[in-house]
């Protein structure tokens, strides 16, 4: 009796283990060895299979570095300026961006947005990326946000029609709507900086994060950036240019309660304009 429990729990733990789909050559070479062991003609009990080898801890594997934003092509950038610089005024750096095919976001988009308003305009306004409505029509600034950038220029006597010359730091819209990538944003670079040194304008406004980043080549939020006299140097510039950044009409339609702040940028616009001595037309 002191030996069938021993023997029953032995063939009960087999059983189970055969269930499991445990090697139960095995596992039964385990129980004899330890049965032989036990035994009274005790000899040097054979090594168990399953502890011939020592067991090893695998290293975890390492989990994937994150993806660097891409980086341009040198040859796209070298072409990109190659183009620019060849445009002696903005219909030519016109015709040289829609000649360019260095940008990836070229071949899905349905339209080159480039600009829309005065070429000779004495303020420039720069925006980020097209957007679905921009992308159909061709043109900067025309969906809600652009709705919205109008009524705000309006209120201190500016309109694309006579005072304004309106583009994009990217001419093509992502797909989805998703963020420019360092390369896509750096071949365009080359015609955005050759514009505002062919229009030389009395006041550049930069709406949003990535048009201001881009632009004045700085990690600088625009929350600390706006509400700020800047100057804008470029090589072939000989005078700096003023320079302002305001928070993007996209950004106030998301957060309507921020229009205060943009209220105080365009007074700030419109006294630096009127200190310029820049013409406007009438306002409310």
């Amino acid at each position: 009796m002191e030996t069938a429990a021993p023997q029953d729990a032995a063939r009960a733990l087999l059983a189970f283990w055969r269930a499991a789909g445990v090697d139960m050559d095995e596992a039964e070479a385990v129980f004899a060895a330890k049965a032989a062991s036990a035994s009274p003609a005790r000899s040097a009990a054979a090594p168990s299979p399953l502890a011939r080898e020592p067991f090893q801890i695998q290293p975890p594997t390492p989990k994937p570095k994150p993806k660097a934003k891409l980086q341009p092509a040198d040859d796209a950038v070298n072409t990109a300026r190659a183009l620019a610089a060849g445009a002696s005024s903005i219909a030519e750096l016109r015709a040289a961006v829609d000649k360019f095919n260095g940008c990836a976001l070229k071949a899905t988009a349905r339209n080159t947005v480039f600009a829309d308003g005065i070429d000779a305009a004495p303020v420039l306004i720069l925006g980020e990326a097209p957007g679905k409505d921009e992308d159909e029509q061709g043109k900067p600034f025309v969906g809600r946000p652009g709705q919205m950038l109008d009524k705000m220029l309006a209120a201190i006597g500016l309109d694309r029609q006579s005072n304004v010359l309106i583009s994009n730091t990217i001419y093509w819209r992502p797909p989805g709507n998703r963020d420019p990538t360092d390369g896509e944003t750096l071949s365009c670079l080359p015609f955005v900086e050759r514009l505002i040194e062919l229009s030389r304008p009395k006041l550049l406004i930069l709406t949003g994060k990535a048009a201001a980043q881009t632009v004045l080549k700085r990690d600088d939020g625009v929350m600390k950036l706006r509400g700020r006299k800047l100057q804008y140097t470029l090589e072939g510039i000989k005078a700096p240019v003023n320079a302002m950044v305001m928070l993007h009409p996209a950004y106030l339609l998301r957060q309507p309660q921020q229009k205060r702040l943009a209220w105080a940028d365009l007074l700030l616009a419109e006294a630096w304009l009127e200190e310029l001595g820049v013409a406007r037309g009438a306002h409310p």
